[in-house]
């Protein structure tokens, strides 16, 4: 669940695209006058007031009074404004259908000549309505036009910010995030310090659900400002999303962030805020604290719900008696033409649903069939690699001594004991060469006895010529150390000491591990001759290159390093 992303009541948004939006002046719309004293003039002003104050059924109801008593062929903006003020009325209130219900019947009164800040209004309440509807297509789509339609800079910021949060409700952070990112880089938000943090909220909600450690740092500094602010919704905000963000790592600090938000929830008697707060708090308290907060929610809960369904209720009589008032029959018209629509619309909506989950499973069907023959491909060249790989080995290491070893004993007298001794010697040597071919193509073991393993073919190079030192392996807790890891480790040691007997020359080699709050490392270091430049392709070293990225690790070369090969090989823990 998102917490309170667009966490600010929904008048409150419409006056941050634009103090004409909801203004409570006593502008009149520019179109001509048809009577001396017009249902506008008569109700506005009354209207204003009440909804300035608060008393939202007054208020709805006056506007009202202005949307049926205009002129639809004159007074259209006038019956747009009614409109939207009655839209947001009950999107304050909850009434998210309703809403939509209203806002989308000031549609069809969009002319040419409509004042562009009546449009914008209109489809950012639409976008609005849609996200709390869960429809997400269409608010996107609402913001869309909204923000094409924006005239300042400021606008376009917040409706691109409401399109990112439409993004956060479908769990689609990457996406957010690369929006807020270039909002957060816009001089507009960096100048609207209220604007700005919302955004750095967005962003650092955004990191903190796909585990990017950058969250911290943007939920800190949005705190910081509402802080300076004293932005009491956006402090509600930013205490949940800190909430969320220690829930796991410091439970008292979480518990301590989700009181303050339920505190300045309560202080500033916003009950929707309250009721999330409460929800977090019984996501964060301790078993003998949550049965407390479950009983407030329950109330508060059933609470807003009966307050919710009276102003639904009382929102739909006060339009049905105005309407019944000026033409019963026509009215029972347009609700018949309306529902027809809205069939329509839903069937159109269902055929369009059946399309799309029919693309998406051909799609699905099609990457599966490429991941598959993908992965078979992948497959087949590994094995084909690892095959071209030993069979060079056994050419290269063992070919021409078992010829030797057949050439000496078809011409030597194997009755003397020399001789026989020299073949003896000569059957040691191709015996230990394939054991050490079979060690570096078998299955490695990473479980209790991966350590052992690991000193055993770490000393396995050890000879009269060279002499191979382990540091510290025992510090290393492996087994808190992955599995693919292990593997990895296993294989890069083992083909920087194979590249090392073959061409490095060195008569000494030191590992050394060392494990630190990030990842362990391991410090590698010869007295041979180096390292070639450039690397040739075949060379074992691009081996241990791909085998370190492929878990997401790194390796660095000492340049420095005088003589011999320095290296460090560093894997995230």
């Amino acid at each position: 669940m998102i917490l309170q992303k667009v966490h600010f009541p929904f008048f409150i948004i419409q006056l941050l695209l634009g103090c004409f939006f909801f203004s409570c002046t006593r502008k009149t719309p520019t179109v001509n006058e048809v009577t001396p004293v017009s249902a506008y003039h008569q109700y506005i002003t009354t209207a204003e007031d009440f909804y300035a104050k608060g008393v939202y059924d007054s208020a709805y109801y006056y506007y009202n009074q202005i949307r049926t008593q205009s002129s639809t062929k004159t007074e259209g903006d006038k019956i747009v404004y009614s409109l939207l003020k009655m839209a947001a009325i009950q999107q304050t209130q909850g009434d998210y259908v309703g809403s939509e219900a209203t806002a989308t019947e000031a549609l069809p009164f969009f002319q040419k000549n409509t004042e562009a800040q009546y449009k914008v209004a209109i489809y950012n309440t639409l976008g609005i309505n849609y996200k709390n509807l869960f429809d997400y297509a269409n608010a996107i789509q609402y913001y869309q036009k909204a923000s094409a339609l924006a005239d300042t800079p400021l606008q376009k910021a917040i409706i691109q910010n409401n399109i990112a949060v439409v993004y956060m409700e479908q769990k689609h952070y990457k996406q957010a995030i690369q929006l807020l990112t270039v909002l957060s880089r816009s001089s507009i938000v960096q100048n609207n310090l209220e604007h700005q943090a919302r955004v750095l909220d967005n962003l650092g909600f955004c990191y903190f659900k796909i585990q990017d450690s950058r969250s911290g740092a943007y939920l800190k500094k949005a705190l910081a400002i509402h802080q300076k602010l004293q932005f009491d919704y956006g402090l509600i905000t930013s205490y949940s999303n800190l909430a969320k963000y220690y829930q796991k790592s410091q439970p008292q600090l979480a518990f301590t962030y989700a009181q303050q938000s339920y505190t300045k929830a309560t202080a500033i008697q916003s009950t929707e805020d309250r009721l999330l707060a409460l929800a977090l708090l019984m996501e964060v308290s301790t078993p003998s604290q949550i049965r407390n907060y479950t009983k407030h929610y329950l109330q508060l809960n059933d609470s807003i719900s009966k307050v919710k369904q009276i102003a639904k209720n009382q929102f739909a009589k006060i339009k049905y008696d105005a309407t019944q008032e000026r033409n019963e029959n026509l009215q029972l018209k347009a609700e018949k033409a309306e529902n027809d629509l809205a069939l329509a619309q839903q069937r159109f909506n269902n055929y369009l649903l059946f399309f799309i989950l029919l693309l998406v499973l051909i799609a699905v069907v099609i990457l599966y069939s490429y991941q598959k023959n993908k992965s078979k491909k992948e497959k087949q060249a590994a094995i084909y690699e690892s095959e071209t790989r030993i069979a060079k080995k056994l050419h290269d290491e063992l070919a021409n001594d078992v010829y030797q070893t057949i050439a000496f004993a078809e011409t030597q007298d194997l009755h003397n004991p020399i001789q026989k001794e020299t073949l003896l010697d000569n059957l040691d040597k191709i015996y230990t060469r394939t054991r050490n071919i079979s060690r570096e193509n078998s299955a490695i073991g990473t479980g209790d006895s991966y350590e052992m393993a690991l000193k055993e073919m770490l000393s396995g190079f050890s000879s009269s010529r060279v002499q191979v030192i382990v540091k510290d392996i025992s510090t290393i807790p492996w087994d808190k150390i992955a599995e693919e890891q292990k593997i990895a480790l296993y294989r890069v040691l083992q083909e920087l000491l194979v590249n090392m007997k073959k061409h490095s020359q060195g008569s000494f080699v030191v590992l050394r591990f060392e494990i630190n709050a990030k990842a362990f490392l391991v410090h590698y270091s010869d007295n041979g001759i180096g390292m070639p430049h450039p690397i040739p392709s075949k060379n074992g070293l691009h081996h241990v290159e791909n085998r370190i990225r492929a878990i997401g690790g790194s390796i660095i070369f000492d340049p420095s390093h005088s003589k011999g090969l320095k290296i460090e090989l560093l894997f995230p823990k």
